[in-house]
């Protein structure tokens, strides 16, 4: 798994030596032929996940399962990558962003990891189910009253609706006042979309909520880990955040657009719930593809693969969920048996929460506006070229123009856990509006005019 040059000049581990690349448009129009292709090649197989950075990838359910589930031989510190660490990961790659090391739970290892995760889990078991239902539906609301009045009836839901409404919902769980609310959506929006200056951007605000915290506590999840035992610093407070942001929002976003899309569309079987939606999208596209890197402790056997020591080893997500030795035995599998939230001591402690926001995002949207379609059938939706998320590009919607009341009249109330939202008699639909127009002319980013649309302004 070493790199290593040759006569001609060429650095191993790229394509011109045979690795199958995980990014571009042809792995991203269709993976699962590449994936197809590194499973003939054993439990796992050597592809590059950018330009001239060589991985291992496992691309088995059970072998997935195995180095998940064993954290003693599998560890997620990236200071012990070798090729980085023997300077032969350029510079400016997109790797980096996703592998390189942060003082956070997730490229930490035993009583560190332990330490660090606990004040995470414990500050989300703070959130309020029914509370973050109904903020999902504030936000949903708001950002539909956006479109939906739009004379042709046309919008493209991705960036409208999936991308915006994780940010809205995490700004308000972080306790955000407006201002610092707009600069952590700019912050973390620009990392995504590879933007210079983005990581300063995000850290300041950041790093000023926290401050802002420590002056003036809240019931947020901000101050849940800075008061918790494991008596974080500001710093580790501060990567907590973003880590929760970087592994909430994004991949929130694809459930959001997938599931959505899957429902719209004609191949949809009539009657299921939106729920199967949600769980069909998370074993079919697992919106976090190929991630969670890991690096043996010493070299392992796997197959018939070496696993050198500090050699990285991503596990695919994606390939694993659909593995075709699961084929058989999936009717048996428990809906929740997928790996898109991961297994073992790393998996995502917030994946309850995670589906209730994209249950209840696709409800509401649903809600809202009962007579959306997709003008593109499924299956010619464009999805993403990059390894690391499955994601559409857009999704192209039509609907019949209509305003959506602001949050003072709004008719969704919010429902138990896992029940469909129903709405209220109190309000009717035909409650006098403000237009798309006036709800946006309040000065600020996407989280100041939330806000202010909340508070009927």
């Amino acid at each position: 798994m070493h790199q290593q040059s040759d006569p001609t000049g060429i650095p191993a581990g790229c394509p011109a030596h045979g690795n199958t690349p995980l990014y571009g448009p042809e792995f991203g129009s269709d993976p699962e032929r590449q994936y197809a292709k590194l499973r003939s090649m054993g439990h796992s197989a050597p592809v590059d996940i950018a330009p001239g950075v060589q991985v291992e990838l496992v691309t088995s359910y059970d072998a997935s399962l195995y180095i998940l589930q064993n954290p003693a031989v599998f560890v997620r510190d990236s200071r012990r990558w070798n090729a980085l660490n023997e300077g032969r990961v350029p510079a400016d790659s997109p790797a980096l962003p996703m592998m390189g090391y942060r003082p956070n739970a997730l490229f930490s290892d035993g009583a560190a990891h332990a330490r660090l995760r606990q004040a995470v889990t414990d500050s989300l078991a703070t959130v309020d189910q029914v509370r973050l239902v109904r903020l999902v539906q504030q936000s949903a609301d708001y950002l539909i009253s956006r479109f939906s009045s739009d004379p042709v009836g046309e919008a493209e839901l991705m960036t409208s609706y999936a991308q915006p409404l994780p940010l809205l919902v995490f700004g308000d769980l972080f306790g955000c006042p407006p201002e610092l609310g707009d600069r952590v959506i700019t912050g973390i929006t620009g990392i995504f979309q590879g933007a210079p200056g983005a990581d300063e951007v995000l850290g300041g605000a950041l790093a000023e909520l926290i401050a802002l915290k420590r002056r003036q506590p809240g019931e947020d999840l901000t101050t849940r880990l800075m008061v918790h035992s494991a008596r974080l610093t500001d710093e580790e407070v501060l990567h907590q955040l973003v880590t929760l942001l970087s592994g909430g929002t994004a991949p929130l976003a694809a459930a959001i657009g997938t599931s959505s899309a899957l429902y719209l569309s004609d191949e949809w079987p009539a009657g299921l719930p939106i729920e199967d939606a949600v769980v069909k999208t998370l074993w079919n596209y697992a919106p976090i593809a190929n991630y969670a890197a890991h690096y043996p402790t010493q070299d392992i056997e796997l197959g018939s693969r070496t696993l050198r020591a500090n050699d990285p080893v991503l596990i695919s997500f994606a390939a694993a969920n659909t593995d075709p030795k699961l084929t058989e035995h999936r009717e048996q599998l428990s809906a929740k048996a997928h790996l898109a939230f991961g297994a073992g001591p790393h998996a995502c402690p917030a994946k309850d929460p995670a589906f209730m926001i994209a249950a209840t995002a696709v409800e509401s949207l649903l809600n809202r506006l009962p007579d959306i379609e997709v003008r593109v059938p499924f299956k010619e939706l464009a999805w993403v070229p990059a390894p690391w998320s499955r994601s559409l590009m857009a999704v192209p919607i039509r609907f019949t123009p209509r305003a959506v009341p602001s949050a003072a009249v709004s008719s969704t109330t919010a429902a138990r856990p896992g029940q469909p939202a129903q709405p209220s008699t109190a309000a009717p639909q035909t409650a006098p509006l403000r237009s798309a127009q006036e709800a946006t002319q309040h000065k600020g980013g996407l989280f100041s005019r939330f806000r202010a649309w909340v508070r009927g302004e």
